[in-house]
């Protein structure tokens, strides 16, 4: 059964976030189109998603020189633990699905431990002689995002960050694509913003047909 991760950062649902009401029509779209799809909503905001700290580097080491995880402490075991399970279930599905909002040129910071979680030699990429390269080639990845401003093109372009960003880590993973809805003006053009939203909603629709 294909596995669809449909990870949000916004802690905002759909009634007041632009992104997160693109997200959830491209997402309720995608199960009709693929109702026997398995869907895994992973809302970064209600997940616990260790930073990596110290307790973490300790325990990675206790356990890369030998240790058991019997031999870690509480705190290392907990997170090691939890980093551990996010990974597994990252790389085990086959879809990501992105929801962020622009925030100070970037996405919440929520999903960057996210990423971090899910960043690990071996699992979702592996060191070689030649450099790094990407384990998760047989993926798929969509990123929907809403901009108060115009970053697609014009002078602000180049002050976006987050699809950017995540635009370098899917390539890093080896996922040959990442699509993409932004939903962007809204900010500027107030009296355009509910035109903006409904567009952005059918926008996000019909990519839900192809993905």
């Amino acid at each position: 059964m294909t596995k669809v991760m449909y990870i949000t950062a916004h802690p905002h649902d759909e009634t007041y976030s632009y992104s997160m009401a693109a997200g959830k029509a491209f997402i309720d779209q995608y199960k009709e189109v693929n109702p026997d799809h398995e869907i895994i909503h992973m809302d970064l905001y209600k997940e616990h998603i260790p930073q990596i700290d110290a307790d973490v580097f300790s325990g990675w080491g206790k356990l890369q020189d030998g240790s058991g995880f019997e031999e870690l402490s509480e705190d290392e075991k907990t997170k090691v633990n939890r980093l551990s399970e996010l990974c597994e279930q990252f790389i085990n599905a086959d879809k990501y699905v992105f929801v962020t909002p622009l925030w100070n040129f970037f996405f919440p910071p929520v999903l960057k431990a996210y990423i971090d979680a899910v960043s690990v030699a071996g699992k979702s990429f592996k060191y070689t002689a030649e450099g790094p390269v990407g384990l998760l080639t047989d993926k798929k990845a969509m990123h929907i995002q809403a901009r108060g401003g115009i970053y697609s093109e014009g002078p602000a372009a180049e002050m976006e960050m987050g699809h950017r960003y995540l635009g370098v880590m899917m390539q890093f993973y080896g996922v040959p694509t990442l699509d993409h809805v932004y939903i962007e003006g809204h900010a500027m053009m107030p009296e355009k913003a509910e035109e903006i939203r409904e567009n952005g909603i059918a926008r996000a629709k019909d990519a839900a047909h192809t993905f």
